[in-house]
């Protein structure tokens, strides 16, 4: 596994993380969650990203099967080894008005909440998960300062904040003496949106980038070039992709990133990966629903580097180009 340092920090991430956005829920077979997540720290993955709502439709289940992994399998020396971050931003528990946003009371009520699910006396990294419009940004961060001070999080973060947002959010963390070492985003070849401002901003305040769904959700993959496999998210019913997103356009680029992805003997996820973190990426999160997505995914290591000719050609299919 390669190692990158977090921003300013001296906090190191591995460029392959494991997200337990999916796969990790009451819903789902916990003995596969189970091998998932120990053949990811086998395999050099320590930082592994949760949240209070993830494991949909049951709140807060990824954190309990989580708390359920370490309890069994792992020593109080391998969590010493582990990276292990949480969110509080979007609702959660049923019933308001402090069951989202970003205020003091939700976001000290709903760590506490999640350490207990995980059975952790603290996190090494708690992330605000959005930007809230309806609290003084002042409040959520002094709220994160104060999360650090009682040492139920080592480091903080934010997610899905823009580049003015994130600004603002550095300068008042940066005033209470507690540091923004990480700003977590949606960055894939079909989502561009952070290029620019965003990583000059994250540069200028020694800021780490984290991307989710560097996959699309799976459509940066070759499970759809011959359409809806009958065990795909899509297939599924996702919350957060639709048989809508799987465009004709989208296809016929994936088919032509793919035959790149063969010249340079990868799988076209393993490109996809590689290609994200060809920036100034600290680490790409990546969900996996059996050990061997993980196998394959950690795969992509062995080649991150790409020549102008590629990235030439690979830009001119994302921009539709090349027909």
């Amino acid at each position: 596994m390669e190692y990158r340092k977090c921003g300013n920090s001296g906090l190191k991430l591995p460029v392959i993380s494991l997200g337990l956005w999916h796969n990790f829920g009451a819903g789902d077979v916990y003995s596969n969650s189970e091998a998932i997540f120990k053949r990811a720290f086998e395999m050099g993955i320590t930082y592994f990203d949760a949240a209070n709502n993830y494991g949909r439709p049951f709140d807060g289940s990824a954190e309990e099967t989580l708390g359920r992994i370490l309890k069994k399998n792992f020593s109080s020396n391998d969590r010493d080894r582990m990276v292990i971050a949480t969110k509080a931003g979007y609702d959660m528990w049923e019933g308001g008005p402090y069951n989202d946003g970003g205020s003091k009371k939700y976001l000290i009520s709903s760590l506490d909440q999640s350490l207990k699910r995980m059975n952790l006396e603290y996190v090494d990294i708690f992330y605000h998960h959005r930007f809230d419009p309806e609290t003084p940004l002042e409040e959520t961060m002094s709220a994160l300062d104060l999360i650090v001070r009682q040492g139920k999080a080592l480091y903080v973060g934010i997610s899905n904040y823009n580049s003015e947002q994130t600004e603002k959010a550095c300068k008042i963390l940066n005033e209470l003496g507690t540091k923004c070492i990480v700003n977590q985003l949606r960055y894939s070849m079909f989502e561009r949106r952070i290029e620019g401002k965003q990583f000059e901003v994250h540069k200028e305040n020694g800021v780490g980038t984290v991307a989710f769904s560097p996959l699309a959700q799976g459509l940066l993959t070759n499970k759809y070039i011959k359409g809806i496999p009958s065990d795909s998210r899509i297939a599924k019913h996702s919350l957060y992709l639709h048989e809508t997103d799987v465009t004709e356009e989208k296809i016929d680029k994936v088919i032509k990133l793919n035959k790149i992805a063969e010249e340079r003997g990868q799988t076209l996820a393993q490109m996809a990966l590689a290609w994200n973190l060809r920036e100034d990426l600290t680490s790409v999160i990546i969900g996996a629903s059996s050990v061997k997505q993980i196998e394959d995914n950690v795969k992509t290591i062995e080649n991150l580097k790409f020549s102008k000719e590629e990235l030439d050609k690979i830009e001119e299919i994302l921009k539709g180009n090349i027909l």
